[in-house]
């Protein structure tokens, strides 16, 4: 479990719509076996944990100009690249919310395997180009040419943003402590 150098906050001291948040969040890792580290610490500064929810899933991974259940495959591929318990306990439950078939969520790892469209394999893809394990990771022609098959080029932008942005958050997540990493972690501490 997380050890946090950072202080953790009790709901009751928390900002009331954190807390809601974090009730939310802490009631679905007890389920699945984690725990909610990150909205304990996130409470010391509840206007970023305001800003990541609202405008950066809110805003951009449920908005946006991408389908959600893209996105949500594209989540689920780096939260399993990247090892992070937390994410994927409550990241396979998102995707399936948005319609991803079980049969890819096992499949989530091996991007050639038939149950995938191409769209899909191009997203996958671009998820292993992106991940922080990847330290020469590429747009190259060919997985543009893949991904303009199926996207606009203000697509192609927001699915890399949003890939750089959740792997971002993985690093932060791991080197602050706040989640549970799983064994394939390349982040050891």
């Amino acid at each position: 479990m997380p050890e946090p150098l950072l202080k953790k906050i009790e709901e009751a001291n928390m900002d009331p719509e954190l807390a809601a948040k974090y009730r939310k969040i802490r009631d679905l890792q007890e389920k699945k076996g984690g725990d909610a580290t990150l909205f304990e610490v996130g409470a010391n500064a509840p206007e970023l944990m305001k800003w990541y929810g609202d405008q950066f899933y809110e805003t951009i991974f449920y908005g946006g100009r991408v389908d959600v259940a893209t996105k949500e495959l594209l989540r689920f591929r780096l939260s399993n690249i990247h090892g992070c318990a937390f994410c994927n306990k409550g990241n396979i439950e998102d995707a399936r919310s948005a319609g991803i078939t079980e049969e890819k969520l096992i499949n989530i790892m091996n991007e050639d395997s038939d149950v995938f469209s191409s769209k899909e394999r191009a997203v996958l893809k671009l998820a292993s180009e992106v991940v922080f394990s990847n330290m020469s990771g590429t747009l190259d022609k060919e997985l543009y040419s893949d991904l303009s098959k199926d996207f606009d080029d203000g697509q192609i932008f927001e699915l890399g943003m949003v890939a750089g942005f959740l792997t971002g958050m993985a690093k932060f997540l791991f080197t602050f402590d706040l989640v549970e990493k799983e064994a394939n972690c390349p982040i050891k501490i």
